[in-house]
């Protein structure tokens, strides 16, 4: 298994930080599970700039991007996600997603995956569902909208931008990487940042 984690200008630094250190150290994984590896996907090889302007270059552009079904295409949040740019990777996502492949979407790429249809069949979370209605003219998946945090709908989980916990959280268990007494600690302590749940996220790990 490997992290596709599509990259863009503007891209929201924070919003897959706290899942990419955690599938990319593999610190907290059940016994014998190595960490995921991270490659970087772009509309092209050109460099991009996100947000808190840390520059990035693409590993594998998206038109010569190869995953199989046990990989996480992961697309983070971001001002351009509605650039025609972004098209290929929003399109390979739906394929994808309409395949039952690994797919995590936060915030912005939520819009961007509404814009296309992707949503349309499944349930759903994004930043809100006015925004959807607002941005997204032909959306059409209204009534699997769901008023939560992150929701996960068989290999796909989407999230608002102000949820990257939930995020994590969702996308952890989705790869089951973590025993649920592991991520239920790991989640909790990051959350209510109380010791005792540091204390049971190290019992966890025995």
């Amino acid at each position: 298994m490997k992290t596709y984690l599509y990259v863009l200008d503007t891209m929201a630094d924070w919003e897959a930080g706290y899942l990419l250190a955690e599938l990319n150290s593999g610190r907290f994984f059940r016994k014998g599970t190595s960490p995921v590896r991270t490659v970087l996907v772009g509309s092209s090889l050109n460099e991009v700039s996100t947000m808190g302007g840390i520059r990035l270059t693409p590993d594998v552009s998206i038109d010569s991007l190869k995953m199989t079904a046990e990989d996480l295409l992961l697309l983070p949040g971001a001002d351009t996600w509605m650039d025609e740019a972004q098209r290929p990777v929003l399109l390979a996502a739906k394929k994808r997603i309409a395949e039952g492949g690994k797919v995590a979407a936060i915030c912005g790429a939520t819009i961007g995956l509404a814009a296309v249809g992707a949503l349309d069949g499944v349930a759903h979370t994004s930043n809100a569902l006015d925004v959807l209605k607002m941005l997204c003219p032909g959306y059409a998946g209204e009534s699997l909208y769901r008023n939560a945090p992150a929701v996960t709908a068989g290999s796909l989980v989407t999230a608002s931008g102000f949820a990257p916990l939930e995020f994590s959280r969702e996308v952890l268990a989705l790869v089951d990487v973590f025993k649920p007494e592991t991520l239920d600690a790991w989640y909790n302590l990051n959350v209510k940042k109380e010791a005792g749940y540091y204390f049971a996220l190290m019992e966890s790990m025995v």
